[in-house]
């Protein structure tokens, strides 16, 4: 018997296992694939190309994570973008974006006025990301939870009321609002406020005017790369090289990583979690860790009647779509974009083919109506311009991330997977002429390929939709945001708990530290 059994492997459940096994518990974990890393992993895709399969770039990975689980030290090694981002358009316009002054100076090239706003901007983002930051690896406030809930809510009072007035009026602004009401106040070009609305869409299927979008924004700007706040940059050996990095620091604690595993029932026995069947075999534990979107431990893993008929119809209804589309492409040479077309520090960049919050708007309107969008909304990564070690010299590879797609579209994806695909790379090459005909290789991900391949129900990139009504101490359910689950000895680690997607170790690091304060109940 082992004390924890985490249920995948995933970059939170390899967080989580190490946090536990550091402390001198027994933790045993099943992976349903024969590689660990969850969505984090690398993989080839073409003869000789390899790139990260689903996550795809490095910023909100937790320094605390880091530093404890030294993966710099196990292998993992972070290379900054040289440009954070390049907004091309199918004319000569485009729009910058990068450390040092770049983002005002380009800003001002576009629009002085813009330029001018754009500190008072930043300083409405800090205060609010300040706080932010201080809940990210912690239990947010437990409603109708104990006295160490209330004195968390106090704390959390006690940190708003520190902020001063406009700070709080800010924070009110983006946990309610749209991001396209926050952006028009301060912003008047398209291209402008397109660079920073596009944070609002990255895996959540709304438009930048649907209220709350505006905490997605948020939510992608906490981050840090190379210990540059607000950095973006790409782990050298692609998203994998996190992960495996994770799993060997785990393994040298002593956790156990059992591949090829998929996990058909949690075991409750006695009213508690007490183990797992897994390829027809059976592991018992004191508790069990599930790195699994919460739809799917509540509606596939659990036993019926193990929990409350209310707590079954409440997570049955937990909002899974991020309407993401996925590829990996191969290629025989970098894109020449209309705008900026030789080759240089842009093309390290995140490259957001999306001009203008009215074309983001449009892309959602389109799938909500037809299933997925007839001008989507594409970032392009060329990780092979910082990173040779992903293709054959003199070729390239480049990550494709896309919105909208719904995961109900009509005809069903395994009919309209490469028609999708194509009007993907179509939309490219708009803005790049002759990338087209330079892809010599491709693998295409629906929304249901996401959830076959990786578990990611829905399709959902976060293990849930980041709306208002599954953050903080909703996600995942109010009473239950302490990463307890309503079965005792069952935890929840993944990014259906607070503080939600990215690739952020952040649940994984306080599911361990509630299990481990939990550890006496457990009987370990």
């Amino acid at each position: 018997m082992t004390d924890i059994l985490i249920i995948g492997a995933g970059h939170n459940a390899l967080t989580c296992a190490f946090y536990l096994a550091s402390r001198g518990m027994k933790v045993t974990m099943l992976e349903a694939r024969s590689v660990v890393g969850g969505a984090a992993v690398t993989e080839e895709f073409h003869p000789g190309f390899r790139n990260s399969t689903a996550s795809y770039t490095v910023s909100l990975l937790n320094p605390k994570v880091i530093a404890d689980m030294r993966l710099y030290d196990h292998g993992l090694n972070v290379v900054l973008r040289k440009i954070d981002n390049f907004l091309p358009t199918q004319g000569a316009d485009y729009l910058l974006s990068g450390r040092e002054g770049l983002t005002k100076r380009e800003i001002a090239r576009h629009s002085p006025k813009d330029a001018e706003n754009y500190d008072a901007y930043a300083a409405s983002l800090e205060g609010v990301v300040r706080i932010l930051r201080e809940w990210l690896l912690r239990a947010p406030p437990n409603a109708g939870g104990g006295v160490a809930d209330i004195l968390a809510a106090l704390k959390l009072g006690s940190g708003v009321r520190g902020m001063g007035i406009e700070d709080q009026r800010h924070l009110l602004d983006f946990f309610t609002k749209s991001a396209a009401d926050i952006l028009e106040r301060y912003f008047s070009h398209d291209l402008v406020q397109a660079l920073f609305g596009f944070d609002a869409v990255v895996g959540h299927f709304g438009s930048p005017w649907t209220p709350g979008s505006a905490y997605v924004l948020l939510h992608h700007v906490f981050g840090e790369a190379a210990g540059v706040d607000g950095a973006w940059g790409h782990a050298i050996g692609g998203m994998g090289a996190i992960t495996q990095a994770m799993a060997k620091a785990a393994r040298e604690k002593g956790v156990e990583i059992i591949l090829d595993a998929p996990v058909s029932e949690i075991i409750v026995e006695r009213g508690r979690a007490a183990g797992a069947v897994a390829g027809g075999k059976t592991y018992r534990a004191k508790g069990v860790a599930a790195g699994v979107n919460p739809r799917l431990l509540f509606g596939s893993l659990l036993p019926q009647g193990a929990v409350a008929p209310e707590i079954d119809r409440r997570m049955a209804g937990w909002a899974s779509e991020s309407a993401t589309f996925r590829m990996n492409v191969a290629l025989s040479e970098l894109p020449r974009f209309t705008s900026l077309p030789e080759p240089g520090d842009h093309l390290t960049a995140g490259i957001i083919m999306a001009p203008s919050l009215t074309y983001m708007d449009r892309a959602y309107v389109d799938a909500k109506r037809d299933g997925f969008s007839t001008e989507p909304i594409v970032e392009m990564l060329i990780p092979s311009t910082l990173d040779d070690s992903l293709a054959p010299a003199g070729s390239h590879v480049a990550s494709l991330f896309c919105q909208h797609f719904r995961y109900d579209v009509p005809g069903g994806w395994d009919a309209r997977r490469e028609e999708a695909a194509d009007r993907i790379i179509d939309t490219v090459d708009a803005y790049a002429p002759g990338f087209k005909a330079s892809v010599i290789g491709r693998l295409a991900l629906s929304p249901l390929d996401l959830e076959r391949r990786f578990g990611l129900v829905g399709g959902d990139i976060f293990h849930g939709k980041m709306g208002l009504d599954q953050l903080f101490s909703a996600r995942p359910m109010l009473g239950h945001a302490d990463y307890r689950m309503p079965l005792p000895g069952l935890y929840l680690c993944g990014s259906g708990a607070h503080p939600g997607g990215g690739v952020t170790g952040a649940p994984g690091h306080n599911a361990a530290a509630a299990i481990l304060k939990d550890r006496r109940k457990l009987g370990a």
